[in-house]
């Protein structure tokens, strides 16, 4: 059978040494005569389980002591909503910078809980000689006080991700749902990171949450128990039964990852890849990228045929030469190509293979 290259936004292709390791123990985990996915959340074997997905975790991302590793349920968007309503309080106030969808959809939730009067926002997405950049506002001009700013630093929709650093006086918190682990950040700049599972760490279903300390002393707003960061760091992300499998497999990748040298090696085969992707959108005419240079994703390469007429040619063409996902998010259209940190080197090979040789027949 031939190779076949998932460059779906999520969930998303895990790697393949990890989805082979799970089939091997499906049925015998850890010598147990069973799946991982039928014993206790509690048992000793599986509390080993996780005390080492958050070390390994921990080690790749060079975490301080000072923070908080958590398991949480409910994916990117529960997040939207923990996150106002475990530091919001009664009277907080929060600025959110918007430069794509989902930093979109974190105001729209932060508005349900917090109200229009505690919510700011900030559309910083310009329009650079015609193609979307991100322009970073002069926070230290802002004369209003903050219980934390929220952004989005890679928006998968929209393929833009911002590379440079927040000068923010206040806490920041980043929803890296679609960058996380796939490039070298210092931790110590934000105040909380969370993340959805489902495109650089494991299955749907899982959330990381990396809280510092202090951030948990911060008022807040009634809530459900499970989405209580405070109630989580104390019972070890189990004040009820996790999503043990995700759980699993998410250790696993963080453990493959270390295996190929940790984040800072991962990196550099990221770059290679967008690199080769992005080159050859810019040498054919017959594709173009609406993202500015400097703004441009490398989880999420998105980019139109000029001849839109021929999207779905080229989709089923793609689809028989084993490139399949590459639709674009149908609020913008076009393509999108994820090349998270499962997509090996050779499968953006041959999807730029591939758009050469379409845009020379059908040029």
């Amino acid at each position: 059978m031939s190779a076949i290259y998932n460059f779906c936004a999520g969930p998303a292709m895990l790697p393949q040494a990890v989805m082979q390791k799970a089939q091997r123990e499906l049925l015998d985990w850890n010598g147990m005569g069973t799946s991982v996915m039928e014993i206790s959340h509690r048992s000793k074997e599986f509390i080993a389980l996780t005390e080492q997905a958050e070390t390994d975790l921990r080690a790749v991302m060079d975490i301080p002591a000072n923070y908080h590793v958590l398991f949480m349920h409910g994916g990117g968007r529960g997040q939207f909503s923990a996150v106002v309503n475990n530091f919001l309080g009664e009277d907080g106030r929060a600025l959110y910078l918007v430069d794509g969808s989902w930093s979109s959809a974190a105001v729209d939730e932060a508005k349900k809980l917090a109200g229009d009067r505690n919510i700011d926002t900030i559309n910083i997405v310009e329009k650079s000689t015609g193609k979307n950049a991100v322009v970073l506002p002069d926070l230290s001009q802002i004369d209003k006080d903050y219980r934390y700013l929220h952004y989005c630093p890679n928006e998968t929709v929209d393929g833009i991700e911002i590379f440079e650093p927040l000068n923010s006086p206040w806490p920041v918190i980043a929803d890296m749902s679609s960058n996380i682990l796939s490039r070298k950040i210092d931790v110590s700049q934000f105040s909380l990171i969370y993340a959805g599972a489902q495109k650089n760490i494991g299955p749907s279903g899982l959330s990381i949450v990396i809280v510092r300390d202090d951030m948990l002393a911060l008022p807040s707003l009634p809530q459900s128990s499970i989405m209580d960061y405070k109630l989580a760091v104390k019972h070890g992300s189990m004040y009820n039964t996790p999503p043990t499998f995700a759980w699993y497999l998410a250790a696993e990748v963080f453990s493959w990852l270390q295996s190929i040298g940790g984040v800072a090696a991962v990196e550099k085969i990221n770059i290679e890849k967008a690199k080769l992707l992005y080159q050859c959108i810019d040498e054919l005419d017959f594709y173009t990228s609406g993202v500015a240079i400097e703004n441009r994703s490398r989880m999420n390469v998105t980019f139109q045929l000029v001849n839109t007429e021929l999207d779905s040619v080229f989709l089923e063409a793609a689809k028989d030469a084993g490139l399949v996902a590459l639709k674009g998010h149908r609020s913008v259209g076009g393509m999108r190509a994820s090349l998270y940190n499962a997509m090996p080197l050779e499968g953006v090979i041959a999807l730029v293979g591939f758009m050469r040789e379409f845009a020379k027949k059908n040029a």
